[in-house]
């Protein structure tokens, strides 16, 4: 038979830290008028603690008078207590600190990496702080950003995004986190409405100029893009094509994105592809009315164009649309996947689709045919439509002869000759917002 007394062994020890009797380590934590002298067991700390064990075998640490001297001046002695306790004790109670004291401690105890404690403080803020989280997400994302194991409350701020980019302290963002958040895929936020934010951002960075972007001359623009030119290429903007609306912007972007994306396809090609959706053939919805948003997840000319970084950024994201642009051509070509990419293998359904524009500037030239419903709609080895109706192997693009979806008059036959490609997550428009207000500013 075995008996347990761990409690009374820990309750032993407890009295071991409390009556600092034979004491070898004199640690001193705080500053100036917060200074106090704590003090501490050698072999307790080595044997509970790798950083204290560290300390000593490595001999980084002072001896004076036989007394290991430690000084940690960034953590209060309050706060060092509590970790001293949870060390001789395996005890912590966190009810009577403050939130900001919390987080202070989760900093100390990942600078003296024990871990149990950082994700047991992290669980304890999110389940049991959340008003203290929720007033201070600017505060919190910019210390967890900082200290790569506080992922429990990364993963809340990310979880909390719009609040943080609707916050008056956005703007008092460091860059390097704020293009942390911009190379983020699921934000859940409209690609213009971070945009928007960008601009306030970069403004704030620039105060002596114009703080309205219909109205900055050239040298201010110049400005603005030096201080945005790392952010904007993150971001998806494929879909904001008409130039008046976004003409004050059109001056902020880098050429290239520019030439690339404002002349690609338009706010009628989603009016298009979400009428085809629902099988409107015939009688389109105009882009206010359309119940779809159009995310852009992945594209090649950006992304790795490669089946793992397809998969990686397309797969388990629910419907999506493919958009091919042709290369020296106006053309663009694509198709509609209703269920999943997600590299099982061959999917039935009926919903699917192809689709070409001959001329993608004159939207009478659209055409759409449906799968046939047989074994070979879509297949996720990378992506197919069909039985290699239009396909992506290792050598490009290519379309076969019609099998699981109808002859599209017009559409090139063989290997095609792309100038890259747009994958589009396709997301229901369940709370009534229009297409058209995502994108005013």
């Amino acid at each position: 038979m075995t008996f347990n007394y761990s409690q009374e062994i820990s309750n032993d020890y407890e009295k071991l830290l409390e009556n600092e009797k034979r004491y070898d380590v004199i640690i001193y934590a705080g500053e100036d008028k917060n200074l106090k002298e704590i003090y501490a067991h050698s072999l307790v700390l080595c044997t509970r603690s790798q950083y204290f064990c560290a300390a000593f075998s490595n001999e980084w640490v002072k001896k004076k008078n036989g007394k290991f001297i430690f000084k940690k001046p960034n953590i209060s002695p309050e706060l060092f207590k509590i970790i001293l306790r949870f060390i001789y004790c395996g005890k912590i109670d966190l009810t009577n600190l403050q939130g900001s004291e919390i987080l202070k401690l989760l900093i100390a105890v990942d600078e003296l990496n024990i871990q149990t404690l950082i994700t047991c403080i992290q669980e304890y803020l999110i389940k049991n702080r959340e008003e203290f989280l929720q007033q201070n997400l600017i505060e919190i994302l910019q210390t967890v950003y900082q200290h790569e194991p506080f992922t429990y409350l990364l993963n809340y701020c990310l979880d909390n995004i719009k609040i943080i980019f609707d916050s008056d302290k956005f703007i008092n963002l460091e860059a390097p986190l704020l293009e942390f958040l911009s190379k983020q895929d699921d934000l859940n936020l409209d690609e213009i409405e971070i945009l928007d934010n960008l601009l306030k951002w970069g403004l704030a960075r620039n105060p002596l100029i114009s703080q309205d972007i219909t109205r900055l001359n050239d040298e201010e623009i110049i400005t603005i893009k030096k201080t945005l030119q790392n952010f904007i290429p993150l971001i998806g903007l494929y879909h904001l094509s008409l130039e008046n609306l976004l003409c004050p912007l059109k001056k902020l972007l880098p050429k290239n994105l520019v030439n690339n994306f404002f002349k690609f396809i338009g706010f009628q090609h989603f009016a298009i592809f979400a009428s085809w959706i629902d099988k409107k053939e015939t009688l389109y919805y105009d882009v206010e009315s359309m119940p779809y948003n159009f995310k852009l997840i992945y594209r090649s000319n950006i992304d790795d164009d490669t089946a793992e970084a397809f998969h990686k950024k397309c797969d388990n994201k629910g419907p999506t649309m493919m958009i091919l642009k042709m290369r020296d051509s106006e053309q663009i070509i694509g198709g509609y996947n209703p269920l999943e990419w997600d590299s099982s293998g061959k999917k039935s359904t009926t919903d699917s689709f192809i689709f070409s524009f001959k001329d993608r500037t004159d939207l009478q030239t659209a055409q759409v045919g449906y799968s046939n419903g047989d074994p070979y709609s879509i297949a996720c080895h990378p992506n197919i439509f069909g039985y290699n109706d239009l396909y992506c192997c290792d050598h490009g693009w290519v379309v076969s002869n019609p099998f699981s979806y109808p002859m599209l008059d017009g559409m090139p036959r063989g290997r095609l000759n792309i100038y890259g490609y747009e994958i589009f997550q396709v997301l229901e428009n369940s709370k009534g917002k229009k297409f058209f207000d995502s994108l005013k500013i």
